[in-house]
């Protein structure tokens, strides 16, 4: 559980400090391809913000979107580097925490059986 979290930590740290130059590079890719600026997954995305904040993008982030699209997401929306680490610290925690505990409470089924050794 500890690695998970350093692991999605380090990540969340690297990219809270560049997630603006990776943002504008992705942007300027997108106009390049002639693709639309809001697609349907911006839309969730800005729906999930606008209702929950950065802690909804927070427990999202290690299930649905990696720590580097959460990172990056949350950096251009806005918020403080503090609070990304804050905020993305307990989600690795948390999801950390769940996946570990369910992974060894179901390691007595057979096509788990690799994992835990």
């Amino acid at each position: 559980m500890a690695l998970t979290v350093a692991g999605m930590m380090t990540s969340v740290f690297l990219f809270s400090l560049i997630g603006t130059a990776v943002h504008n590079r992705y942007v300027e890719r997108q106009r390049a391809k002639n693709k639309p600026m809001f697609s349907k997954k911006n839309r969730r995305i800005v729906s999930v913000w606008k209702r929950f904040g950065m802690s909804g993008i927070a427990f999202l982030t290690p299930i649905l979107l990696s720590p580097v699209v959460g990172t990056v997401l949350a950096t251009v929306l806005g918020v403080s580097k503090s609070r990304i680490m804050l905020h993305m610290l307990w989600s690795a925690v948390f999801w950390g925490f769940a996946l570990t505990f369910t992974l060894f409470k179901l390691s007595h089924l057979p096509f788990l059986h690799f994992l835990v050794r």
